[in-house]
């Protein structure tokens, strides 16, 4: 199972332009590892601008994958590109419907089906029809379940290998004591994280399993569609579920707005949702359309194919001395010491942000300081010696900017 790993964002001298989590929350393979059939596993590059991050994958994870029962199938190296956009926005207008095939990527480059699987009933042969999509269609879940590994996972007739529902060997979806972490991102741009988050969309409140608002219908009939009998029981089809505003604690789309970890400001996220049993439940990942604007080159069955322009730069994972230089020049003049026992004193650069707060964050996700560092002085002190050994993210935020630094307690 993987371990949750924590990155940061930056600032350097010559730009205002934050490595945040869309760049750094990428599972990266930076030593050639391969997973199923010898295939390079994860994330190969991470390449950004100032308004997208192109990540290139083979949709190959690097946890052990297969056999699948009825499916002839095989994964195969896809080469992906996928494009999100790194500044999402909530669309105004006509909603996008979460297509066939990719909808999405995981952190390990592996692509994100939407809930159906690709039948729709076609009332005028009183039968399933493929490919397409109608009124009602079959639940992927239901219908190709059987044919999901442990990871609840399996390669299409393109040899991609995907998940419709909750990827359980990406992170440990059975830990509730603690924040999901991002597993995802949409192709609206917006994060997808586990199963679990605050109570409260303010970021205060115990952890819990964020619940579905769609509710199996009880209605004994389907206009213009199969019957409802023991051949087609409810929950078969995918509208078989109807969103009911307030049943649970996300909206239409399977999201929501909320605190998070890594967005200590609030942004709009979707959550998997699963039961207390950790079995999926729908929508499973998205809901029928996205909360937000989606571009153009990622979605539907030829999705991933992005031409990645000259002018982007490759994330590399900046190491403790870079981040430092780069912060010299803006926010931060000096973080010590690092590690510590006990204290870690902050020096702000003069005349740089005022009225800057801040957040600590454990390694578990769990915000256990709240800072605000307000100006003339130029040092604080943030006290640690109440808190477990371990590691720390320290984020400070002033107005539209936000820096974060790695702190180590031991």
């Amino acid at each position: 199972m993987r371990k949750i790993i924590y990155s940061f964002m930056l600032f350097t001298s010559s730009q205002v332009i934050a490595q945040g989590p869309e760049i750094t929350s990428w599972i990266r393979n930076t030593t050639g590892a391969t997973g199923y059939g010898g295939i390079e596993s994860n994330v190969q590059v991470v390449q950004y601008t100032s308004t997208d991050v192109y990540i290139s994958s083979t949709c190959i994870p690097d946890y052990t994958i297969g056999p699948w029962t009825a499916n002839p199938n095989t994964p195969s190296d896809q080469s992906i590109v996928t494009k999100l956009t790194r500044n999402p926005v909530q669309n105004t207008g006509t909603l996008t419907t979460t297509p066939m095939g990719n909808i999405g990527v995981w952190t390990n480059g592996v692509v994100i089906f939407n809930q159906k699987d690709g039948y729709y009933w076609n009332n005028t042969t009183g039968s399933f029809s493929s490919p397409g999509t109608g009124t009602w269609n079959r639940n992927a879940l239901v219908y190709e379940g059987i044919s999901f590994d442990d990871c609840l996972g399996h390669p299409n007739q393109m040899g991609a290998y995907h998940h419709h529902v909750n990827p359980t060997c990406l992170y440990d979806a059975a830990d509730s004591s603690v924040h999901s972490p991002i597993i995802g991102y949409a192709f609206d741009g917006f994060p997808i994280y586990g199963a679990y988050g605050y109570t409260n969309t303010d970021g205060t409140g115990a952890i819990k399993r964020m619940a579905s608002s769609y509710v199996l219908s009880t209605a004994t009939s389907r206009l213009n569609g199969p019957p409802v009998n023991s051949t087609y029981p409810l929950g078969n089809l995918c509208e078989d579920y109807v969103y009911t505003q307030g049943a649970g604690d996300l909206d239409e789309h399977n999201g929501r707005f909320c605190i998070t970890p890594e967005y200590p400001n609030g942004i709009y996220a979707y959550f998997v949702t699963i039961d207390e049993a950790l079995y999926p439940i729908y929508p499973f990942v998205i809901g029928p359309t996205y909360y937000g604007t989606v571009q153009s080159g990622n979605t539907g069955p030829t999705g991933g194919n992005n031409t990645i322009p000259g002018s982007t730069t490759v994330y590399t994972g900046s190491t403790s001395a870079e981040l430092a230089e780069n912060w010299n020049s803006t926010i931060i003049s000096s973080v010590s010491p690092n590690p510590t026992e006990d204290f870690v004193r902050i020096e702000i650069a003069p005349n740089s942000i005022n009225n800057i707060k801040a957040t600590l964050v454990n390694a578990k996700g769990q915000l256990v300081q709240k800072i605000d560092f307000l100006q003339p002085s130029y040092t604080y002190t943030i006290d640690l010696s109440n808190e477990s050994k371990g590691v720390y993210i320290l984020t400070l935020i002033s107005n539209d900017l936000v820096t974060t630094h790695r702190i180590v307690k031991k």
